[in-house]
């Protein structure tokens, strides 16, 4: 299978050694994508439902960067400051993926880069 790695300038530039994507064959493997401003480099403003709006804009421009879409997306993992955010990034959550969600874990974590509050990664297809 072939190994080709994906990168968008609708995302944020990874922040470190790793890529935005990697699609091997049909499947897709995205980075955790952050409330980065893709534009300028910083967390966006606001709070918990404006960082989660923009961490999963970044990761849709990933994904469709790839050849896939949210609707082919399998597998979501949220990392999350405090759970005590968790109604509402989840509110925003549900507006991206609609009735037929993906598979889910949420982790609460201690900090996340940049001090986001929130970060998402995914598993796609391309099938």
């Amino acid at each position: 299978m072939k190994r080709e790695v994906i990168h968008t300038n609708a995302a944020p530039a990874a922040v470190g050694p790793y890529s935005q994507a990697i699609r091997l064959g049909s499947m897709v493997y995205s980075s955790g994508q952050i409330p980065l401003d893709p534009e300028t480099g910083e967390i966006v403003a606001g709070g918990i439902k404006e960082q989660a709006e923009r961490a999963l804009t970044n990761l849709r421009s990933v994904i469709e960067a790839s050849g896939s879409s949210l609707g082919q997306v399998i597998k979501v993992t949220c990392f999350i400051t405090d759970m005590k955010m968790f109604g509402d990034m989840n509110a925003v959550y549900a507006g991206f993926f609609g009735e037929n969600p993906p598979a889910r874990s949420c982790v609460g974590v201690a900090s996340l880069p940049k001090g986001a509050l929130v970060e998402f990664e995914a598993v796609a297809t391309t099938d």
